[in-house]
């Protein structure tokens, strides 16, 4: 049997609980899923069970969420996330991790935090999600990964100032990036020899030095050395003719060489079903990728499409990794 995957409850003031409903319902049996988190906290005539323990999961109505309990002291306003629940906002992340690391769940899918909230209420000394997971997994060395039907893309630099890339963008840094990612897609997507294509820094790539020198100085050559090694890559190449319908046809992933270079494509191919994951953690990780939308909390109109995403894409890459 396998192992349900564990759902955390990420900032009650904000969408995660209400989507954690609606995904149980868009979802039904197609996968079992529990959440972690306070009950009081889900919206009012929400159907949800207390299970003891993760596979419980499986023998509850496809209509009603299985819970986890993890009380927080404090009720949930929605828009309005105190200090008070902070620390358990981060406990109910180390507890997904201990579960998944027994075997209890098959990965992990985070709710949407709130950063300062964190940092504000329970001294959170992360940047987010991604790197605290890192750090509860012994300091694993991990890439963060966009992902739709349509395109994964994967950012060598991430939450970092423009001016900052060129220096931050090293040839250890790539080749780490670059190494983690085509294993990933192997053990993680069953993609026996997946094509990774890459971009330039600078408009044309460089257009061969015109336009920049950080291709022929740092890209390239790592492409060239990984490439000896039996790598499929293809690049450095100018990212505006990367992404169109007839160029993502011919890659498994691309991987670009800074934040919005990245998430601009995959954001306006698929803007409410993008898929966050982490590679290179010993155990899985998704999330939906959008934030804890403290306008519409507690509304009823927060879309689940990207969290049914998330849930589905995890039981996917369980299923790889068998």
């Amino acid at each position: 049997m396998t192992a349900p995957i564990a759902l955390t409850c990420g900032e009650p003031a904000g969408i995660g609980p209400e989507i954690a409903v609606k995904a149980r319902l868009a979802l039904g049996r197609r996968l079992d899923f529990f959440w972690i988190g306070d009950p009081a906290h889900l919206p009012a005539g929400s159907a949800w069970q207390a299970i003891q323990a993760p596979f419980d999961a499986a023998s509850l109505p496809e209509d009603v969420l299985p819970v986890l309990v993890h009380p927080f002291p404090d009720p949930a306003v929605p828009g309005a996330p105190t200090a008070g629940n902070a620390a358990e906002v981060v406990a109910v992340i180390a507890r997904a991790v201990s579960l998944v690391q027994s075997g209890a769940a098959s990965a992990i899918c985070t709710g949407p935090i709130h950063k300062k909230a964190l940092k504000d209420g329970a001294g959170f000394a992360f940047p987010g999600h991604t790197e605290y997971l890192a750090e509860l997994a012994g300091g694993a060395a991990v890439v963060m990964m966009l992902a739709c039907p349509g395109l994964r893309v994967v950012p060598a630099t991430i939450h970092i100032p423009l001016a900052e890339v060129p220096r931050t963008l090293t040839a250890g840094l790539l080749e780490q990036v670059l190494r983690i990612t085509e294993a990933a897609l192997r053990r993680d997507f069953g993609l026996a020899a997946p094509r990774i294509w890459v971009t330039g820094l600078n408009p044309h790539a460089g257009e061969g030095g015109a336009m920049g020198h950080e291709e022929e100085a740092v890209i390239q050559p790592v492409l060239d050395r990984l490439r000896a090694e039996g790598m499929r890559l293809t690049g450095p190449l100018p990212a505006d003719t990367m992404f169109h319908a007839a160029a993502r046809a011919r890659y498994d992933c691309a991987v670009a060489m800074y934040h919005d270079q990245a998430l601009i494509p995959i954001k306006t191919i698929d803007f409410a079903g993008g898929v966050n994951v982490t590679l290179g953690l010993p155990f899985i990780r998704t999330s939906p990728d959008h934030g804890t939308a403290f306008d519409i909390a507690g509304r009823g109109l927060a879309d689940p499409a990207s969290l049914v995403a998330a849930l589905e894409m995890a039981a996917g890459m369980a299923a790889s990794r068998g």
